[in-house]
């Protein structure tokens, strides 16, 4: 009885043994997945390149959100000093507006009582002014007192100042005191545009009152607009006054504009952001207050291993290299890609140690790719 356990046991074990050689066998027979190998021909008939890769400077990019604004000395709210009511005007929003332009006519009694006074004002100084010199000429002499002379004096300086005042007013609303006589009074005055630039707003209309205190229209000059961008607390270290950004908008992100940084602010917001301040180096009329534009920061400039970028594939989301193991055999490897910049991208390897001892497929990668997937499949 036990003879035949001994000769069960042997032969289960032979048996054992034997599948264990081929399972050996197989897995060394199987290729790796991340593997691929190529024939005399075919690498002397691809365009695949070796090389291996260099550190080189390549440029950090920060992509940020920003505004078109105008600074404040550029807005300007045009309002009548005195009041009035609006007689015409022909502006519209967005009409263009020349320095000097009459963009406006306001008519009201208070103008002619102005001119009014003035002139009379103008007509009583002269008759005093006489009275004056006269009483100074006499009082050298001592043909006058002193307290007659003093009250001339005093009554001279008083109409001066009236009339100077007046004048100071009719200029204030627009009226010349030396074109001003008794037959160019009138009750119109003409209100003129002090910027170039254009209408942003009518905030009136014709035949309307309107106090000093209301604002008849908004005008902006663009030729100095700012971009307003937002940035995030954790970045505010890398931008700098002096630093250059290129901005596009939505619409045609093509066409870039090149600005330059010209202000960093200095309070964060509750949503931790903040402020910075940027110059279009050219103006473009295109460019309007209030556009929402995207913008590219350069930022920093790191000696980092990057490879061309014909030697980075995509595969199944992911970015991979591939490193030549011996002449003919090639390893695909997953790497971590960072900046691109001039047909260059930065990466990295899980274990960078030995990347300047390697080669890499440095043109041709996606050959490769198609060469390891065609192969999969005939397998």
């Amino acid at each position: 009885m036990s003879k035949y356990i001994i000769i069960a046991l042997f032969i289960s074990l032979i048996t054992s043994c034997e599948s264990k050689k081929v399972n050996i066998e197989n897995t060394e027979d199987k290729p790796s997945e991340s593997i691929v190998e190529l024939t005399d021909a075919q690498l002397k008939n691809s365009e695949i390149t070796i090389g291996k890769i260099e550190q080189r400077n390549i440029s950090s990019l920060i992509k940020v959100n920003g505004k078109i604004e105008v600074p404040p000395q550029n807005m300007v709210s045009v309002s009548v000093p005195m009041g009035g009511y609006l007689k015409s005007t022909k502006l519209l929003a967005g009409m263009h507006v020349t320095k000097g332009e009459v963009i406006a006519t306001m008519e009201d009694q208070q103008y002619i009582q102005l001119q009014q006074d003035y002139l009379m004002a103008k007509a009583h100084f002269g008759s005093i002014e006489l009275e004056y010199n006269r009483q100074k000429e006499l009082n050298q002499s001592k043909a006058s007192s002193d307290k007659v002379f003093q009250n001339a004096q005093t009554e001279y300086l008083s109409q001066y100042i009236l009339q100077k005042s007046l004048e100071e007013k009719l200029e204030l609303i627009g009226i010349n005191p030396s074109n001003l006589n008794e037959n160019t009074i009138s009750r119109y005055i003409n209100i003129t545009s002090p910027i170039n630039g254009f209408v942003s707003e009518v905030k009136q209309n014709i035949g309307k009152y309107v106090p000093p205190t209301d604002v008849l229209f908004e005008l902006v000059n663009p030729e100095d607009i700012h971009l307003t961008l937002t940035i995030f607390e954790k970045d505010l270290d890398k931008f700098s006054i002096g630093q250059k950004i290129f901005a596009y908008n939505n619409s045609n992100p093509i066409k870039k504009y090149n600005c330059e940084i010209i202000l960093i602010g200095k309070d964060v917001t509750p949503e931790r952001t903040v402020q910075v301040q940027s110059h279009f180096e050219q103006y473009d009329k295109s460019l309007i207050p209030g556009m929402y534009m995207n913008a590219e920061v350069e930022v920093s400039t790191n000696n980092a291993f990057v490879i061309p970028n014909e030697g980075i594939v995509r595969f199944e989301g992911k970015q991979y290299v591939f490193t030549q193991t011996n002449k003919n055999k090639f390893e695909m490897q997953q790497v971590t890609t960072q900046n691109s910049e001039l047909g260059f991208t930065q990466i990295t390897f899980a274990d960078s140690t030995a990347m300047r001892e390697k080669f890499f497929v440095i043109k041709g990668a996606y050959t490769l790719l198609m060469k390891m997937k065609n192969q999969e499949e005939e397998e």
